[in-house]
This record gives C-alpha cells, structure tokens and sequence, in this order.
C-alpha cells in the first residue's frame, strides 16, 4: 500500500484521531447519498422551483433565508443538506491530502470529489434559474459521480476489514432489493400516473443501495476470492449504471423493454456472483 507523504496537520489529525477517518469519510458518504435523495424529493414533489427561484436564498424570513411554504421546505431543505455534505466533502478530502498514513488511492478520489463539488453547486443554481431537463440530468449525474467516488474510497478504507461474508452479504442485498425497483418503477402498474414522489425516493433509496452492493461486492471480491466467481462481480457495477440510466427513462415506453433487460441482466449476475462465492467460500 502506497501513502501519502504530506506534511500532517495537528488540528486535522486530532480531529481523525478522535473520530476515525473512516467513520468521517463514512459519514461524508451518508450526507452525499442524503442530498442525492432530498433532491429527487424537490423534483419529484415539483418543488425546484419554489423558494421563488430564488438561489441561494429561499422566499421568507430574514433576508429570505427560510422556506414560506411546504413545496419551498423541500428546496431549502435539500440546500441546507447539500450545505453540510459540501463541508464534509472539503474536509474529507483536506484530511486525506494533508495526513501521511491514507491511501493515496483514497486522496485522488476524494479530491476528485472536492474538484466536482463546486460544478454541483453551479448545476444547482442553474436548476432554479433555468430549470431544463439537460440541467436537471447534468445535475444528478454529476452528483451520482460525487457518490460513487466517496463510496469507493469509503470501501477502500474499510476493506482490510471486510470478508467474504460481507461479498454474499451484498449481493444478498442485491437479491432482495432489485425486485424491489422493478416494482416501483413505472413500468408496473399504469405509468408515470401513479408514479408518486414516494415512489420515485424510494426507488432512487433502493438504486444506491444497488450501486452500494455492486461495489463493495466487486472491490471486497478482488481481494478476498480468485477464478471465475469474480466474473460476475465485475461486472455488476456496469449493469447498475445501466439499470440506474434506463430506470430514470423508463416512463417512456420505448425504453421499457431495455430497463427490464438491464434489471434481468442484473439479477441474473447477482445470482451467479452469490452461488459462486458461497462454493468458494
């Protein structure tokens, strides 16, 4: 393992020291995948326009700082979130640049992180000032890509303590949620009618929780087991960006066919990577 050889600082290091940078880029994790979640609240309640467009303020109280009604709440909301994540991504990735003993691995991904932060912010901006579909779609990627680096370097940092049982635990995991999705998309039932924005968070709640299984099944995979049990593992991460790509276009029926193809695809490999680890194990 490679580190980083970057003069520590004593105030960074008592803060690790104390609370681990495994649990601060853990709890980075969490507040990331918290704003990805209240923002698909905003936008499936129709609430991105709310706080009267206005950015970075929201439309009451002093110096219109505070939401004047529900739909408002959820925007400012999502904003006051986004606010904390953005400090933890910062802090996250100062810590890991400035401390000698993390991963260097873990340094590039979370700075990458810090790097795309300020892009979300503007994408941010330009979904309450403009509001187009591009944006809209801009927007979340970028944040899914935010997601996805800090889960990497998340699992990175906790792999030395991760097992082969936690490989069979998440694509047990994968099992039992992906089902899940299919049935809260609108491909079930009439369509994006009764697409609610219950619906909608908690499809998006159960898609990171298959990019989470994806990953650590993959990552955890490579370390702990060799042969042919890692081909399905790898190439589960792929089938969940294509899940997670069709399921957002799944209200159009054209791509109905191509998003049940990638949820089949995908639980066909789940399967197969949880046989195969169970007979190796």
């Amino acid at each position: 393992m490679s580190y980083d050889n970057h003069t520590p600082d004593s105030r960074l290091r008592s803060l690790t020291d104390r609370f681990g940078y495994t649990h601060l880029l853990t709890t980075t994790l969490v507040l990331v995948a918290a704003t990805i979640l209240l923002g698909v609240a905003a936008k499936a309640t129709g609430s991105g326009l709310a706080c009267q467009a206005n950015w970075p303020q929201c439309d009451a109280g002093p110096y219109n700082l505070l939401p004047a009604n529900l739909p408002s709440f959820y925007e400012w909301f999502h904003r006051f979130v986004a606010m904390f994540a953005g400090f933890a991504i910062i802090g996250s990735a100062l810590a890991a640049w400035r401390l000698p003993d993390i991963d260097r691995r873990v340094t590039g991904l979370v700075v990458l992180g810090m790097l795309l932060t300020p892009v979300q912010v503007a994408l941010g901006r330009e979904t309450v000032t403009q509001y187009t579909m591009n944006i809209l779609s801009l927007h979340f990627w970028t944040a899914v890509t935010i997601f996805t680096l800090f889960l990497v370097a998340t699992v990175l940092v906790w792999a030395p303590r991760l097992t082969t049982t936690h490989v069979t635990g998440a694509l047990a995991l994968g099992i039992v949620a992906l089902p899940g999705h299919v049935i809260l998309s609108p491909v079930v039932d009439a369509g994006i009618e009764t697409y609610s924005p219950t619906m909608q968070l908690v499809q998006y709640a159960v898609t990171l929780a298959l990019l989470g299984a994806a990953i650590i099944a993959a990552m955890v995979g490579r370390r702990r087991i060799t042969g042919r049990a890692m081909t399905p593992l790898l190439v589960a991460p792929p089938l969940v960006v294509l899940v997670l790509f069709f399921g957002r276009q799944a209200v159009n029926p054209t791509l109905e066919l191509p998003y049940l193809a990638a949820t089949a695809a995908l639980f066909a490999t789940f399967v197969a990577g949880f046989v195969l680890t169970r007979r190796r194990g």
